[in-house]
Order: structure tokens, then C-alpha cells, then sequence
């Protein structure tokens, strides 16, 4: 993925400062416990270009990269999980994690902290987090920030990700924000928007597409697969 050396704008900023007092529960994350004894799977695909070559671009795309992610519901406190794919800096991870929330479980606005250990393009890595979240009646909005500290080469880059989701029936419409920086270089914004529908049983698939709004040129789809056990 390229990164164009453009600092962002105060008002991109002063959207991000705005979500971020809100926060939120999209299905794979958020700051809502697991339900003891249930997990949660997906396996996401993304297929990147330039955005100048528009939508024709799909054909010749050349960048891909896949992820996985489980979370399962340990105690009425603690959900573990496993993070696989790329990081801030585009370098492949394997994450192993553990969080908990630290509001009672009946709080409007949840928060939940997290702690994250493995491995990014073979260094070893420490990955604290903060998650917040705010929900409805078929709705939320939910808000993770995850530092990636590498010990070898003494780096932090930082990720942020603001989702608005949205029931519609058995479908979930989702709008999310991702913004990150890795060390050393000017920070990014990208939108991805998806739509979450039911195939089989407990399985769901995930379309959506991604774009570049700031320090990312590039422009995507996504596609996913959702199960629950």
C-alpha cells in the first residue's frame, strides 16, 4: 500500500476527536466481553491499487493481504483471542491477547482494556489497548486503540478504529474509520464501508470496499467470511 507524505488537516482531526468521545460493538471486537463459553471467527481478504486507476484498477490489482481473527469468551471478565495478518506498517503479525472490560456490565458507555503479545515481521512485540463502546437498539458505535511496540527496534506505531454499525433485520451495514501511524512517517485515514449478511446457518459473509482519504492512495475491496460458536 502507498502512503502519500501528506499531514493530515485539522478537520479530519477534529472528525476523529468527535467519534472518538463516542466510541463502540462491531462483532469480531469491541469493549463488550465475550459470552462465556463463545467465540467468534473471520477471515478477511483485501485486494488494493492506486487510486488512479479507478475502478479498473480491480483487474490488474497486484497487492493483497489476508487476515484471521478469533476471540472467545473465557470468564464473565476475560476474552482471549488471536490477531493474524499485517500491522500499522504493513509487515505481517501474529498477536495472542487477552481483555477486560472495567465498567460494570450494566454501563451505557463500556470501556475495556487490553494486553496483546507476539510477533510483527519477526520482532517481537508488545500490544496494549483501550476500547470503548456505546449502544442501542440496533445500533453501536465502537472505538479501539491499539499501540504496537516493537522491542527490537524500540518503535511504537498506533492504530485507531471507529465504527458506526447499523441492524437492518439479519444484515449489518457498518461505516468504519481507520486511521494509524507508524513510527516515522506522517499519519493515515481510510474509509470502509461493508455490509454483513447471513449465507448459512451461523456463518455471515462480509462485502465492502476500502479508500484513502488521507496519506493512503490506494482504494480496495474487502471480503469476508463471520461465524459464531
Amino acid at each position: 500500500m502507498t502512503r502519500a507524505a501528506r499531514p493530515l488537516p485539522s478537520a479530519f482531526l477534529a472528525i476523529l476527536g468527535c467519534l472518538a468521545g463516542l466510541w463502540p460493538n462491531p462483532a469480531e471486537a469491541g469493549a463488550w466481553p465475550r459470552e462465556v463459553g463463545t467465540g467468534f471467527a473471520s477471515t478477511v481478504s483485501y485486494l488494493t491499487w492506486p487510486q488512479s486507476l479507478g475502478y479498473t484498477g480491480a483487474r490488474m490489482a497486484e497487492n493483497r493481504y489476508d487476515t484471521l481473527y478469533l476471540e472467545y469468551g473465557l470468564t464473565p471478565r476475560w476474552t482471549i483471542g488471536l490477531d493474524l495478518g499485517h500491522s500499522v506498517s504493513g509487515a505481517e503479525k501474529l498477536i495472542v491477547f487477552a481483555r477486560r472490560p472495567i465498567v460494570r456490565p450494566e454501563a451505557r458507555l463500556q470501556i475495556a482494556v487490553e494486553g496483546g503479545a507476539g510477533q510483527i515481521d519477526g520482532d517481537t512485540v508488545l500490544r496494549p489497548g483501550l476500547s470503548l463502546g456505546y449502544g442501542w437498539n440496533g445500533g453501536w458505535l465502537n472505538g479501539d486503540l491499539l499501540a504496537e511496540h516493537q522491542g527490537d527496534r524500540g518503535a511504537t506505531d498506533v492504530k485507531l478504529d471507529l465504527t458506526y454499525g447499523r441492524a437492518l433485520g439479519r444484515r449489518k451495514l457498518m461505516l468504519q474509520i481507520q486511521a494509524g501511524q507508524k513510527d516515522g512517517d506522517d499519519p493515515f485515514v481510510r474509509l470502509a464501508p461493508s455490509v454483513v449478511m447471513p449465507v448459512w446457518r451461523d456463518v455471515s459473509l462480509e462485502l465492502g470496499v476500502t479508500y484513502g482519504l488521507e496519506g493512503d492512495d490506494s482504494m480496495g475491496l474487502k471480503l469476508g467470511i463471520w461465524t459464531e460458536f
